[in-house]
């Protein structure tokens, strides 16, 4: 009798990284290049928000565009702007990530294009997911998973719906908040195709490099055989 074949091992996760609330150039672009070399990041989002959660002025957001785009794509890494189509779309970003109260999906993707990286956040709403999905979405995030200071959030979602989406839904699904490389792994065994980390890179004790670097670690760590799709 043959021997029962093992199920395809699900592709490894991947690093969403995610920019500071506040920047200070040239300084920060020479932060994220050392990050960068920690290991494989799969795309920067650039998140610039003031103290009081507003965005920061279009011309500051412009000049880090300017600044740390070139540095993704020299390792071929999407560069994707937070919550504004127009602005991502007028400074020919690879993308967009938009929330629930940000412009439509069906809008973004009219302005932005065929092309466009567009993903939306969906807090712990399976509907919602499946929404994004049908409609187009490139991606879809849950969370936030843990406490983090870098945002309000108002859902805390259990692994449940990681495991979920990776069983009977072919879109990749991005786990955010609070994610450090010591509390990542139920997520990526749970069924997070992206990791999206943002504190627990910069904060890191040892530096943005190492914890790029231990992040991967991790992801190579958890490639399990697994059922996908």
């Amino acid at each position: 009798m043959a021997a029962k074949k093992s199920p395809p091992p699900r592709p490894k996760a991947r690093l969403y990284l995610i920019t500071p609330p506040q920047i200070e150039l040239p300084a920060f672009a020479d932060t994220l290049q050392a990050a960068l070399a920690g290991g494989d990041v799969a795309c920067v989002q650039l998140r610039l928000k003031n103290t009081d959660g507003t965005t920061a002025p279009e011309a500051k957001i412009a000049a880090a565009i300017e600044a740390l785009m070139p540095l993704c794509h020299a390792k071929d890494i999407a560069f994707i702007l937070n919550d504004d189509p127009a602005m991502a779309q007028r400074y020919d970003c690879d993308g967009v990530h938009i929330g629930q109260s940000d412009m439509p999906y069906d809008a973004a993707r009219k302005l932005m294009g065929d092309e466009a990286i567009i993903g939306v956040t969906c807090h712990d709403n399976k509907h919602l997911a499946l929404e994004a999905g049908e409609a187009g979405a490139d991606y879809v995030a849950f969370g936030a998973f843990y406490e983090t200071q870098t945002k309000a959030t108002i859902a805390h979602p259990d692994t449940d719906i990681l495991q979920f989406w990776q069983q009977f839904v072919e879109l990749p699904c991005v786990a955010i908040g609070g994610i450090t490389p010591e509390n990542a792994a139920p997520l990526v065994e749970a069924g997070a195709d992206f990791i999206a980390a943002s504190g627990g890179v910069w904060q890191n004790a040892d530096g943005p490099q190492e914890a790029v670097r231990q992040f991967n670690a991790l992801f190579d760590r958890l490639v399990v055989n697994t059922d996908y799709k």
